[in-house]
């Protein structure tokens, strides 16, 4: 199972919890069950957030493939001008 790390703020909407074990196979089926674990994330996952899998930063990549081993790093939006 990937090991899953909600970064910035995003833990506060899943109860204080930051880690996860999951089974899934790409970003859109992460998002899918972080968002139906916790439904106050759920809005967020939607718009503006980077996938960090293995290292490797993507923004808008829901079919990005996950490995069983991977480690992924869920990174709000930064605002800034």
């Amino acid at each position: 199972m990937a090991r899953v790390v909600l970064n910035g703020n995003l833990k506060q909407l899943s109860g204080g919890r930051s880690e996860f074990e999951l089974d899934v196979k790409d970003v859109r089926q992460l998002f899918a069950q972080l968002g139906e674990r916790y439904p106050e994330l759920a809005p967020h996952l939607e718009e503006g957030i980077a996938v960090a899998i293995d290292g490797e930063i993507f923004q808008d990549a829901l079919f990005a493939t996950i490995g069983p081993d991977s480690e992924v790093h869920v990174i709000p939006k930064i605002a800034g001008g």
